[in-house]
């Protein structure tokens, strides 16, 4: 389902992507870790043409979104992004719009479905989020887990093929980190293809199929969750995982 080739990325003199290759087969969950600045967020924006890439091939679901050093024509592009689901650390929710209105606008805008229908599988999916009570409250009204679980539910009303997260948990507090991780696990367990970038160390051993280290803008290794957390080959890795298992000890 993604596919990416020797893929490089710079901003200015600076480095983010240096060589990449991954591939993430339909219906795995690979799981992206590693040290704040390694690369990871860049990852999965150029995996989605938020940003271009310096050098390299972006393949979804066998289409080049980049190849050659050409960007796929912004039409085709708008397609394939709709296959796309991404949720971001900061919800980006519209704070004039309901939530049940969040999630309704791009099945509407960009997919043309008759408001009624959309509205209907908005309301379904903000049920399967836990949300259906909160369908018509607006996101000041909301804690940060549930602003997040409608941004999911948001991403998946485009029925896309693939889910992105970016440190999806990040901003939350941490008696909220739980509740998010459980609709991210519902939807492993449903089959969806995800990319997920987190700290979250228990749910990528628990959830993971592939676990993929990076470390300033490149894979340093990869492989089944416990492999990499009982047997990791590389030092730095170790020394990564050190680190996260002290900090979420104290």
């Amino acid at each position: 389902m993604i596919r990416l080739n020797d893929v490089h990325k710079r901003f200015g003199n600076l480095p983010v992507l240096q060589g990449v290759s991954l591939r993430v087969a339909p219906q795995e969950v690979c799981v992206v870790i590693g040290p704040s600045g390694s690369g990871k967020s860049t990852l999965l924006r150029c995996t989605n043409a938020l940003e271009d890439v310096d050098a390299g091939e972006v393949y979804i679901d066998g289409m080049a979104l980049h190849s050659e050093g050409k960007r796929l024509p912004e039409p085709e592009l708008n397609r394939l992004r709709s296959q796309l689901g991404m949720v971001f650390q900061g919800f980006n929710l519209f704070p004039h719009l309901t939530a049940l209105q969040n999630v309704t606008l791009a099945p509407v805008h960009v997919k043309g479905l008759p408001r009624p229908e959309a509205g209907a599988l908005a309301r379904e999916l903000l049920a399967k989020v836990g949300l259906a009570d909160k369908a018509d409250a607006h996101p000041s009204q909301l804690s940060g887990g549930q602003k997040q679980r409608v941004a999911i539910a948001r991403a998946l009303a485009m029925q896309p093929k693939i889910m992105l997260f970016d440190e999806p948990t990040s901003a939350l507090d941490p008696e909220l980190v739980d509740e998010v991780l459980q609709v991210m696990k519902q939807l492993a367990r449903e089959g969806m293809t995800m990319l997920v970038v987190t700290h979250e160390m228990s749910f990528a051993r628990e959830v993971a199929d592939r676990v993929v280290v990076m470390d300033e803008g490149r894979i340093l290794e990869e492989g089944p969750p416990e492999v990499i957390f009982s047997q990791p080959a590389h030092e730095r890795t170790r020394a990564f995982l050190r680190k996260v298992v002290f900090r979420a000890t104290t």
